[in-house]
């Protein structure tokens, strides 16, 4: 079921939605609803973003795979290009500026 809410904007801001509405056939309410499920969307994506991204870090902190940037980029750029590509295969943590940064982000 709809909820009702009710929105204060700007006269510009209403005058903008009401011509962008109709220069793509809705009504100027269909144009904000569309506006504010896309902004959620992206705003539920970002959070993902991140939550993966700490989850990531925790992971490689705690141990787990690492990979050379390098290695990680040449493997994208293939699949992207529509390329086969062998994975990248984790590297050792026997490099003294990964093992800086580790202890760094581990003692936040």
């Amino acid at each position: 079921m709809a909820a009702t809410t009710t929105l204060k904007l700007p006269e510009e801001l209403k005058a903008r939605i009401a011509s962008a509405a109709q220069a793509s056939g809705k009504s100027p309410h269909a144009f904000m609803v569309e506006a504010l499920e896309a902004q959620a969307r992206l705003a539920e994506m970002r959070q993902s973003f991140m939550d993966d991204a700490i989850a990531s870090a925790a992971e490689a902190d705690a141990g787990g795979a690492l990979y050379a940037m390098e290695d990680v980029q040449a493997y994208i750029l293939a699949r992207t290009s529509g390329k086969a590509a062998k994975r990248p295969k984790p590297v050792a943590r026997t490099d003294t500026k990964t093992k800086a940064k580790t202890a760094k982000r581990t003692a936040r």
